[in-house]
């Protein structure tokens, strides 16, 4: 059986994994994010698959390599990690009130013994809908620190969750890592990832 390694720093998308019960190790990518793709879906699939090839290459024996990458988009342009207070309060005031798409590539590679090494490049999106907020609101939330590490300057499944109206599609996709997706995938190729 080959080892699952997670390709991320993240813990959101490591615990996301530890609630399924998938056995991992996590050896976080150093790759550069730099995409020339424009749109949505073939930016977060290019970023994963840097990711991931760049763990390829230090890795032997069998492996399945798991990466991601997620964006937030509003009105088709990626909304990133802020650069500071005023970039944060900038995005937030931009979601208030409206919907938006959270993109989260996917790239797994698997090698195996006997087989040839395969690689899986998928997507989800889901659609968040925050309410309307009032400067206090966004400048309470910025107070608190949590949105200068996320894309889209907020997270779900922290303090801004009081903020969320409504969600279409996965949840965990949003938070980092659809793992149904991830599962459904895997099965399709003989994999279960749950199995020890």
């Amino acid at each position: 059986m080959y080892k699952i390694i997670l390709a991320s720093g993240s813990p959101r998308r490591k615990e996301i994994l530890e609630q399924a019960g998938v056995d991992f190790v996590i050896k976080a990518s150093n790759a550069e994010e730099i995409t020339d793709k424009t749109n949505p879906p073939e930016m977060v699939e290019d970023l994963a698959r840097l990711k991931a090839e760049e763990i390829k290459k230090k890795e032997e024996g069998e492996f399945l390599i798991i990466s991601a990458d997620t964006l937030v988009f509003l009105d088709g342009s990626p909304l990133g990690k802020p650069k500071g207070r005023e970039d944060a309060y900038h995005m937030l005031s931009s979601l208030s009130g409206r919907k938006h798409e959270v993109y989260t590539g996917v790239a797994i590679i698997i090698r195996e013994k006997r087989k040839a090494e395969k690689e899986l490049v998928f997507h989800q999106m889901s659609r968040v809908e925050v309410e309307t907020l009032s400067k206090e609101q966004i400048e309470a939330y910025i107070s608190s620190g949590e949105p200068f590490d996320k894309a889209g300057a907020y997270a779900i499944q922290g303090k801004f969750a009081v903020h969320i109206s409504g969600i279409e599609g996965e949840y965990n996709n949003i938070v980092g890592l659809p793992i149904a997706r991830i599962y459904h995938e895997l099965l399709k190729e003989g994999i279960d990832i749950l199995k020890k």
